[in-house]
């Protein structure tokens, strides 16, 4: 299945490096570019992308909020490109139902893996911005309870803290001794049960209710 992405950046020559990049993935198809965020919500709505690449800073719109309108109206997963990871984008980002958030240095499989990720229905986010994110919400104070966080099992709220500490599915397999596959059975019912779209969402849940440590 050929995954749809969306260019979204202001600036040409990001967006031919990007779509020569992509051009030499197999199983991923360019459909687009914008330069602006209202025209990255306009042609993903006539497009119907899986994927939209965006970058923050645009004109009429940035890409913050042309996230929230996207992920509000049920839309395609939106990877976040920057040149800074500044805390506040990142959370704000996170919250608006981001499935990834990398920096625009970010090496060119990392990139793809993203993409592949987000279209999977997974997230994934650059090294530094996991790191901070921990140590960012391990020292705030509780929000609240998420709703769906009390119909969790003992055993999927343990899933959920390891996911929080940034482990894989592989990882948690290991630290729990069971299978992947039963690994991402548990993870499906996590993201389910809390009503999010992926396991970033679920960690920000997690540290926001207080269940999951950094470390």
């Amino acid at each position: 299945m050929t995954i749809r992405v969306l260019i979204a950046d202001d600036e040409a020559l990001v967006r031919t490096g990007l779509r020569m990049i992509l051009a030499a993935e197999s199983g991923i198809e360019v459909v687009g570019e914008a330069v602006t965020g209202q025209e990255a919500v306009d042609l993903a709505a006539a497009l119907v992308p899986d994927v939209v690449l965006m970058d923050i800073r645009m004109p009429e719109m940035d890409g913050l909020e042309a996230t929230e309108r996207l992920a509000t109206a049920g839309g395609p997963r939106v990877v976040l490109l920057t040149t800074f990871d500044l805390d506040e984008h990142v959370f704000r980002a996170l919250r608006a139902g981001a499935s990834g958030f990398l920096l625009k240095d970010t090496p060119a499989d990392q990139l793809v893996a993203a993409i592949r990720a987000a279209a999977a229905g997974d997230a994934l986010l650059a090294p530094s911005v996991t790191r901070r994110m921990i140590d960012n919400f391990a020292r705030r104070p509780v929000i609240g309870i998420p709703g769906g966080l009390d119909a969790l099992t003992e055993r999927e709220t343990e899933v959920l803290r390891l996911m929080a500490r940034g482990y894989s599915n592989a990882e948690i397999a290991d630290e729990l001794d069971v299978g992947e596959a039963t690994i991402k059975t548990h993870v499906a019912r996590v993201l389910s049960k809390l009503g999010v779209r992926d396991r970033v969402q679920a960690v920000v849940a997690a540290y926001e209710a207080g269940i999951a440590e950094g470390g």
